[in-house]
C-alpha cells in the first residue's frame, strides 16, 4: 500500500527522468538547488493557504520554525 510519501516520491522521480530525457545526453547542473526551489515555493503556498496564511500553524506542519519560515518566504517574496 503506497502512503502519500510515496506519492510524492513518485512524482518527482518520474519528473527527474523527464528532465534528463529532456536534456537528451546533455550534462544537468545545479540539480539540487533547482528541484528544491521549483519544489519549495509551490509548497509553501499550499501550506499557507492551507492554514489560512496562519504562519505559526504552517512552521508547524513543515517541521521548521516560525523564523526560518519567514526566511523561506522572504525569499520568495511571499509576504
Amino acid at each position: 500500500m503506497s502512503t502519500s510519501h510515496d506519492v510524492i516520491a513518485v512524482a518527482i522521480k518520474e519528473s527527474l527522468a523527464q528532465y534528463f530525457s529532456d536534456l537528451d545526453g546533455e550534462p544537468p547542473s545545479a540539480l539540487y538547488d533547482m528541484v528544491l526551489g521549483r519544489m519549495e515555493k509551490p509548497l509553501l503556498i499550499e501550506i499557507l493557504e492551507r492554514v489560512g496564511g496562519n504562519q505559526t500553524q504552517a512552521a508547524e506542519m513543515l517541521g521548521i520554525n516560525r523564523n526560518t519560515l519567514r526566511k523561506k518566504l522572504q525569499t520568495y517574496d511571499l509576504l
